[in-house]
């Protein structure tokens, strides 16, 4: 395990990609990678090929979230997974943040670090910075979790985020999910 190198953006980007056109990872641009490329732990076999990647984005001290944690297909099985997840929680523990987050279709494998599912709106810093932005912000089939304590603040924008009255229609007339 090592923190990559903007050599690496290439294999990075191929990588995440390659699995953004099923909705496993969101899409990225190769100059969003190099900019946030010391964010990102490699995993390579002891030969050096390049296994996978994945990210710690720091809000601050009281947030940080696992981003793009991703192996090539022929790596999955081989503990490379498991050995970048411990990387960037050891990376947080070292930082001091208080609690990691992450938005995962694949809630089992990170139940056996010791994350947790939360409510997404629990995460005001993750939904302002990035989930507003997001094409499938109202059809958002990922699961938020964390592991620590949740945030009490947030930096990035308001604490609270509510999210649009929903309209239930009922035979015959039209009401509010507040039943008004």
């Amino acid at each position: 395990m090592r923190t990559a190198k903007l050599q690496d953006a290439v294999n990075i980007f191929d990588l995440v990609n390659s699995l953004s056109g099923d909705g496993t990872l969101l899409r990225r641009n190769y100059a969003e990678i190099c900019e946030n490329v010391r964010d990102f732990k490699i995993a390579e076999s002891e030969s050096g090929v390049f296994l996978g990647c994945g990210a710690l984005h720091l809000y601050g001290p009281h947030l940080a979230e696992v981003r793009s944690i991703v192996v090539k297909p022929e790596a999955k099985g081989q503990g490379a997974g498991g050995k970048l997840l411990r990387a960037l929680l050891d990376e947080a523990e070292e930082q001091g943040v208080s609690c990691v987050s992450l938005f995962t279709r694949i809630p089992d494998f990170f139940f056996h670090f010791g994350f947790r599912t939360v409510d997404r709106t629990a995460l005001p810093d993750k939904i302002y910075k990035d989930c507003q932005n997001c094409p499938r912000l109202y059809a958002c089939d990922e699961v938020a979790m964390v592991r620590g304590s949740l945030p009490k603040i947030a930096v990035l924008g308001p604490s609270k985020f509510d999210q649009p009255e929903l309209v239930k229609l009922q035979a015959g007339s039209l009401t509010s999910n507040s039943g008004q």
